[in-house]
This record gives C-alpha cells, sequence and structure tokens, in this order.
C-alpha cells in the first residue's frame, strides 16, 4: 500500500470512528445530552440575548435599519443605490420581519439573538468536528456568556448575521473537507454568498479557509479538495459582485471617519471583541492550551488561523485608504475564537477546572454584561424621553425641528419618529425633502427656512444644547426665524437633550 493510499485509509477510519464515538449508545440522560449538545449553548446565548432587550434606547445605527426597513420595498431599493447597499440583505429581513411582527425592541432586536443564538450552535458542531464533543459543547457555552455576544444579540444590525454566516461557513468547510462531495460543497458556498450579503469584509475569513484546505491537501494529497475549493469561492463571490461594487463605491461616505489603526488600536479592538478586558485575557489563555495538546495541535492551528488571520489582514488593509478595523467589523471570528477556548478549557486537569474556568469566565464578564442592559448602552442621549414630553404636549398641527446639520449623523429625527405614538405626526417644518423622497437615509432642509415655517403656529424644537442653548447646533437661518417669529413657552431637559416648545408670535397690528 503506498503512503498516500494508507493516508487516505487512515483518515477514512479515523473519520468513521470519531462518528461512530459521536454516534455511540449512551445510557439514558447522557445520550439526549450527547445528541443535542448544541442546543443548550444555542438556548443560554438565545436567553442572555433576549434578557434585558427592551431596556436600551434605539442608537443611530439601529435607527437608520429602523427608517430603511419600514419603506416599501420598492423604496428600500432605490435607497440602496446611494446608500447602504452592504446592509441590503439586513434591511430586506426586518422589512418583512417588522411586517410581520412589529417593532419594538424586544422584537425589532429578536431576529440578532437567534442569530447569536444559531452561531453558538455551529460553534458547537465546529468544535465536535475538531476536537471532540464537549471541546465543542463548551466552546459554545464560552461563546454564549461573551458580553459582546449579548450586546449584539440586542442590536438592530446585521452583525450577528454575519457571525452566524462565518460561523456556517467554517462547520460547512470542516463538513466538506471531511467528505469532499458536490452535496457537501453547495452548502458552504452558499454560506459564503451569506457571508458576502450581511458583511463583505467577512470575507476576509477566506483567506485562511483556503490556507485550511491547501494544510489538508498537503497532508493527504486529496486534488479533489484543491479543485472542488476553488470552483465554490469564485461562483460563490460572483453572485456578490454587485453588493461589493456598490459597497466599495459607497465605502467613503459610511466608514471615512475611521482612521487607519496602531497597534494600541489593536489591543483596544481585541477588548472590544469581547466585551470586556478581563474576558478577553481570559480568552487568550484559554486560547493558547490546546498547544500543549498534542492531539489538538493541528485542529488548533487550523481553526486558529480562521480566528487570527482576519484580524491581521484587516489591520493591515485598514493601513490604506479607508479603515476597516473596527471591533464590531471583527465580531464575526468570535466562533473560531470560541472553539479554540473551548478546546482550551477541556484541557484543563483536573478535570473540575474546566466548570471553575466556564464559571470564572462568566463572572469575569458580570460586570459588563449588566452594563449593556442599561437604558445608555446603546445611546447616550435620550430620545425616547424627548418623545414622551412631545406626546404629552401635542397638539395637531404642531411642527417639530429636530437638530440635523453636523449632526445629522446621529438620526435624531428618526428616533423621534420611532418613539413618538403612530397617531402623532408633527410636521418636520425645516425639511424640504424627506429622506424617504430622497431615497437616502437623511432628508434635504429647506432653503428658505422662513417659507417652510409659515402656517405652523407651535414648534417643538429638539437638539443636544441645554435650557440657556436651546438652539445649538441649528443652522443659522433657522435659528433666526424661530427667534424672531417665535418665543418659547417652555423648555424641558431630558438625557443629553433639550425639547422646547415655541409658540407663533402674535401679529402686529
Amino acid at each position: 500500500m503506498t503512503v498516500r493510499a494508507a493516508a487516505e485509509t487512515e483518515t477514512a477510519a479515523g473519520s468513521v470512528e470519531r462518528e461512530a464515538v459521536r454516534q455511540a449508545p449512551a445510557a439514558g440522560g447522557a445520550a439526549f445530552v450527547a445528541r443535542t449538545v448544541w442546543l443548550w449553548p444555542a438556548l443560554v446565548t438565545l436567553a442572555l440575548g433576549v434578557r434585558g432587550s427592551w431596556r436600551p434606547e434605539l442608537w443611530r445605527d439601529e435607527v437608520a435599519t429602523w427608517s430603511a426597513a419600514t419603506r416599501s420595498t420598492g423604496g428600500l431599493l432605490d435607497m440602496l443605490q446611494h446608500v447602504d447597499a452592504v446592509s441590503g440583505t439586513y434591511y430586506l429581513l426586518m422589512h418583512f420581519w417588522i411586517s410581520g411582527f412589529g417593532d419594538s425592541p424586544t422584537l425589532f432586536r429578536l431576529p440578532s439573538a437567534l442569530a447569536m443564538a444559531a452561531a453558538a450552535a455551529l460553534v458547537v458542531l465546529a468544535g465536535r468536528k475538531l476536537f471532540g464533543t464537549w471541546p465543542g459543547f463548551f466552546g459554545g457555552m464560552l461563546f454564549a456568556v461573551l458580553p459582546s455576544v449579548s450586546r449584539f444579540a440586542q442590536e438592530g444590525r446585521g452583525y450577528a448575521f454575519a457571525v452566524m454566516s462565518v460561523a456556517a461557513a467554517t462547520w460547512l468547510l470542516l463538513r466538506a473537507l471531511e467528505r469532499p462531495t458536490a452535496p457537501r460543497w453547495l452548502p458552504y458556498a452558499l454560506a459564503v454568498v451569506s457571508v458576502g450579503l450581511f458583511h463583505v469584509v467577512a470575507l476576509t475569513v477566506l483567506v485562511p479557509h483556503a490556507v485550511v484546505v491547501l494544510m489538508r491537501w498537503w497532508r493527504w494529497r486529496r486534488h479533489r479538495l484543491l479543485i472542488a475549493f476553488s470552483v465554490s469561492v469564485p461562483v460563490a463571490l460572483l453572485a456578490l459582485v454587485p453588493v461589493i461594487v456598490l459597497g466599495r463605491r459607497q465605502a467613503g461616505r459610511q466608514i471615512s471617519w475611521l482612521h487607519s489603526p496602531n497597534l494600541q488600536d489593536f489591543v483596544e479592538t481585541w477588548h472590544g471583541m469581547f466585551g470586556s478586558a478581563l474576558v478577553s485575557g481570559c480568552m487568550l489563555g484559554l486560547c493558547a492550551l490546546p498547544a500543549a495538546w498534542p492531539r489538538g495541535r493541528r485542529p488548533a492551528l487550523e481553526i486558529g488561523l480562521v480566528a487570527g488571520v482576519p484580524l491581521v489582514l484587516i489591520w493591515a488593509i485598514s493601513q490604506a485608504q479607508t479603515s476597516y478595523f473596527l471591533d464590531r467589523y471583527l465580531l464575526f471570528t468570535l466562533p473560531a475564537w470560541a472553539v479554540l477556548a473551548g478546546a482550551g478549557l477541556t484541557a484543563l486537569r483536573p478535570r473540575a477546572l474546566i466548570a471553575v474556568g466556564l464559571a470564572g469566565t462568566a463572572l469575569l464578564g458580570l460586570q459588563d454584561q449588566q452594563a449593556v442592559r442599561t437604558a445608555t448602552s446603546h445611546d447616550w442621549s435620550d430620545p425616547k424621553g424627548a418623545a414622551r414630553i412631545i406626546a404629552d404636549g401635542y397638539r395637531p398641527g404642531d411642527g417639530i425641528v429636530p437638530v440635523r446639520g453636523g449632526a445629522a449623523y446621529m438620526m435624531l429625527d428618526h428616533a423621534l419618529e420611532y418613539y413618538l405614538p403612530r397617531d402623532i405626526h408633527p410636521r418636520d417644518v425645516f425639511v424640504q425633502r424627506s429622506a424617504a423622497a430622497k431615497q437616502d437615509l437623511y432628508a434635504d432642509e429647506c432653503v428658505l427656512p422662513a417659507a417652510c415655517a409659515a402656517g405652523v403656529d407651535r414648534i417643538w424644537v429638539v437638539t443636544y444644547g441645554s435650557p440657556d442653548d436651546p438652539y445649538k447646533q441649528l443652522p443659522d437661518d433657522e435659528v433666526k426665524v424661530l427667534t424672531s417669529e417665535f418665543t418659547r413657552a417652555k423648555t424641558d431637559s431630558v438625557r443629553g437633550l433639550t425639547v422646547t416648545l415655541l409658540e407663533r408670535k402674535p401679529a402686529k397690528a
């Protein structure tokens, strides 16, 4: 028998043996736990994702999601031609979700919680492929208790879906490498498409995927691996060309505020990825342990590449004109880190340390878990409180002036619209063309403010100012109209915002 044939026989025998061990009958409840080992981390992740999700007020990115998703399908598709094409799939998903289930904060964020729960299950499955059942299980549990997982399970953005898609692609790649047949490579290609549709930056995971394929080929000389991967990935990327092209064209407008990262940014981003400096340090220590486990070194190297290479690659790319190095953009690496840490955790001896390690990691992140569920964890201001003041004093025909200008990116106008009762519709006084009509996220303001304010007797002004400066950040021509034609009736303050009711001055005789 040739070396190559022996190697392939060994691979096949090892695969069968591992499968037999997984499927070996166990007594009573142990058998049920073994069959459903992926379920428990998923349920824990979902429970932590839903818990307290109604408390944080929507912040500007979530408000942008709501504004886009509540438009007509045609209006949404038109908007994507100008802005946020890379989020288009998520916006469409949320459009149909809101249409069916509503947009209360918990329901609005529930799809993200479900996606994170699915990612936890996929962490277990990938860990089981590489290291065995219990390393996979504890990897899933570590993933579930990460503060950043809970934080972005309560986020009305597509990051949780990117995490889920990358976790699925990695698991499906491992399945395809185990048995490289078309029915296994096709789901992998579809998962790659899903990765690109939810987060183009996450496609960098294809680089370590390619390295893993080369490592497997080099070990076993199975040419089908190279051929199948070389076909699957280009076909998937071809389907993503429109999103990639539009996203690249729109990148300067959407993320131009990011600067090229330095080494200090690397450290801070690492902590931010896990949502806690203490937890990130603990996870790093656990990830190093499989290197001391002889049978775990090769799979640890493979999943370690999937975890680490995208970070280094994106950091390097971000030294050029456009930076993508931001903790929430890198969350998609968390499943791989969790798989590696799960293997490290189960390598601890005596075995009692495994439970201690899991509990200790959860406790280290407890304070951060509580912090992500406060009213201010997403947004430091209180548009909900401002909307309540307006609703309490509203009269039909009232107008509203939310601060825009240099603060337009804060989406205060859309936030107030979200929090105001659906039967209250103050006229947006200084808007020439609405965001929806403009096919954008930002409205066009009036060129002639005095003409736009004509016929409005009461105006609610909402700014990031103070009672002493209620017109802060409003354009000078708008302030001139408001101060010359209106008088201040009352001023209220909520966290970070000032709400001023103006009444038109009596006409001179």
